[in-house]
């Protein structure tokens, strides 16, 4: 298909919530490939991370030197890689009318950090207004999962290799994120939409694409051609 010639269109800032093994990084490479053969320039990329200075941050992270620091410094290591992230990657790409496809983002500080951490809403509040300012996913898709189910696929991922920060917090932990993005996924039905993850892959995708397109894709102009 061919696009609008309205090219000065501002991109879609889309980001992936989730648990671990949610199968966040198989949709987002999904969905890319999907907008890819409907002539929508996207994408990829991740928090922590996306940038040089927010991946030696989530090196830091995922290491657990931040754990050691608590919550409240953790947290503040957060911000630092999302506003390198930010105004190096995401807004230049939105900015030039490409799709953002965001693997995390603010949402899940408030749930790792504000729900498990007990760090201070009003504190996430100033550190959001510092980094990111008035900037939200024009979608959010959570992907939820049964706790067991999604540390299952998460060892098989992870292989021999010892898990992450996160990925060795026990179950109640675990839960308590899940419980945190469902609570997410329904304080604001217009920006989220929670999708269960268990089932097949494919499935979860034609879902994600039907979302997409309800909420977004008949906003734009050339719409009519990538509904299929």
């Amino acid at each position: 298909m061919t696009l609008s010639p309205d090219a000065a269109l501002r991109g879609r800032f889309i980001s992936f919530e989730g648990g671990e093994g949610a199968g966040k990084s198989t949709q987002i490479r999904m969905l890319a490939d999907r907008l890819d053969e409907a002539g929508i320039r996207a994408i990829v990329t991740r928090e922590p991370g996306g940038s040089p200075g927010a991946e030696i941050i989530r090196h830091v992270v995922l290491s657990g030197m931040g754990k050691l620091l608590g919550p409240e410094a953790e947290t503040l290591l957060f911000a630092a890689a999302r506003d390198d992230h930010v105004h190096a990657v995401i807004e230049p790409a939105l900015a030039q009318g490409v799709w953002v496809l965001c693997d995390r983002f603010s949402d899940s500080t408030r749930a790792y950090q504000g729900r498990l951490g007990h760090v201070a809403p009003e504190v996430l509040d100033a550190m959001e207004r510092v980094t990111i300012g008035g900037l939200k996913p024009d979608l959010t898709v959570i992907l939820d999962i049964p706790v067991e189910i999604g540390m299952t696929r998460a060892a098989v991922r992870r292989g021999k290799s010892a898990p992450d920060r996160f990925e060795a917090e026990g179950l109640a932990f675990h839960q308590g994120l899940r419980d945190a993005f469902r609570q997410i996924a329904h304080d604001e039905p217009q920006r989220c939409v929670l999708i269960d993850a268990s089932i097949d892959a494919s499935e979860v995708a034609a879902q994600i694409w039907a979302a997409l397109n309800k909420r977004l894709l008949s906003e734009q102009p050339y719409h009519e051609n990538v509904s299929a």
